[in-house]
């Protein structure tokens, strides 16, 4: 009997490991849920010896792509009020509609479509924060996808959390009770952001984080209003403030970070806190843009995310790609910075590291999770394909994707999603979606 479970040859293969190394032709060769080899293949000859064998006919393989910042039940909330500042579109429609929309079962149903798109395309793994995480962490279990999974924390009344003095206790609870629950889901605290959570609650809340040894999340120095206002009350920006209450740490996520000066990006490189950028949000909401090049300058780890589809208004990490990479060529006048390698590594390997699981997926490497996207060959606008990194940043979509593994388990083949019925998903939102009011 076969040793190996199954190999994907033929293809070009892109490592993303520390040294980029490109095999073309290559193969990944995976065991028990794990890569064991990875190296070239000479045409002719044979494969290594599997159960199953996947011709990937010149196409590029690559990591499993790694979204750094969702709320994937939000996709039940897609464009539905587009077009509008940051906190008016917060609190005249979103918090609103989600008092009015969010329980359990919209829940697993927004997050079962949110699953679905990011499989799709080419991702893998997410860090995501909403209420009744418990709900998020069923569904993308249930789907196939890996993800940190936080529970949303306010001080206000929430989704499952009618009663906000129990918020921390909430997320601690949920915390406890996925901890080895799931190989593939990691619990986590996301606090939404400085302006939603008083200081008590930030400092219990990471206190609850560093208690369970997961990864805590927050919204910060996204817009300007915000870094004025909290000069306003603290004395400190939000960075600032944060690091005040001792709140920074490497187990810690910045989302946004678009508002920063070099005093606070002093302070996340200090403490080692990953930021996400998630450029297409940002500039929906005309937040700003994220200082990129000197967060990465200062050695800051800087992961990629699409934020949630009220705001973006797509999971598709291939198209941010795209976008990370020319926003901030045009913003500093610069054409090499946020290369095509470096945008392709804030996508995978460093947005791994981003959320805490750099050691298990990010790259194609002996020893790693088989993570896996297989892209196709023979789309016009991939072709020819000289460097891969150029093509997956300024080419791809969504749409190219091919094949796709999460812990060596063929989760989309030939295009189509393998751990659900895509049409029930599709007519399980619209019948949600049908009693949700547009804001315009």
């Amino acid at each position: 009997m076969d040793s190996n479970d199954l190999v994907i040859y033929n293809g070009i293969v892109m490592t993303v490991n520390p040294a980029f190394d490109i095999h073309r032709p290559g193969m990944v060769v995976i065991r028990d849920g794990c890569i064991v080899e990875v190296g070239p293949w000479a045409p002719g000859q044979p494969p290594p010896p599997a159960r199953q064998r996947i011709d990937a006919e010149g196409g590029i393989v690559m990591p499993g792509l790694v979204n750094t910042h969702t709320h994937l039940p939000m996709t039940l909330f897609r464009g539905l009020a587009d077009d509008l500042p940051l906190m008016q579109w917060l609190e005249s429609y979103i918090f609103p509609a989600e008092a009015r929309h969010i329980n359990a079962r919209t829940v697993d149903r927004g997050t079962r479509l949110a699953c679905a798109e990011l499989l799709l395309g080419g991702t893998t793994c997410c860090c995501d924060g909403y209420f009744l995480a418990d709900q998020v962490a069923e569904a993308a279990a249930a789907m196939g996808l890996r993800g940190v999974i936080g529970q949303g924390v306010v001080d206000f009344p929430a989704p499952g959390v009618p009663d906000a003095a129990g918020n921390v206790e909430a997320a601690g609870n949920f915390v406890n009770r996925w901890q080895n629950k799931c190989s593939r889901i990691h619990p986590a605290i996301f606090c939404h952001s400085p302006y939603a959570c008083g200081r008590d609650t930030l400092v219990r809340a990471k206190r609850a984080a560093r208690a369970a040894g997961c990864l805590f999340q927050i919204h910060v120095a996204e817009t300007e209003a915000e870094r004025r206002e909290s000069i306003a009350a603290h004395g400190l920006s939000p960075v600032a403030w944060l690091e005040h209450l001792g709140i920074w740490d490497d187990r810690s996520l910045a989302v946004h970070a678009v508002w920063v000066d070099r005093d606070d990006i002093a302070i996340l490189a200090r403490r080692r806190v990953a930021v996400s950028h998630n450029p297409q949000s940002n500039m929906k909401l005309a937040s700003g843009v994220a200082p990129v090049p000197a967060l990465l300058e200062a050695g800051i780890t800087v992961g990629l995310g699409t934020d949630g589809c009220a705001s973006n208004n797509d999971l598709d990490l291939l198209r941010e790609m795209d976008t990370a990479a020319k926003l901030h060529k045009v913003t500093t006048g610069r054409p090499t910075v946020a290369d095509a390698r470096q945008v392709v590594e804030m996508a995978t390997s460093a947005g791994a590291r981003a959320i805490g699981l750099g050691d298990a997926v990010g790259s194609l490497e002996p020893g790693k999770r088989a993570d896996i996207v297989v892209l196709h060959a023979d789309r016009p606008h991939l072709v020819p394909v000289y460097h891969p990194a150029s093509t997956v940043v300024y080419a791809a979509t969504a749409a190219d994707v091919r094949h796709v593994l999460v812990d060596g388990q063929m989760v989309v083949h030939d295009g189509i999603l393998q751990t659900a019925d895509v049409d029930q998903i599709l007519a399980d939102v619209r019948q949600v979606a049908a009693r949700i009011v547009p804001a315009h």
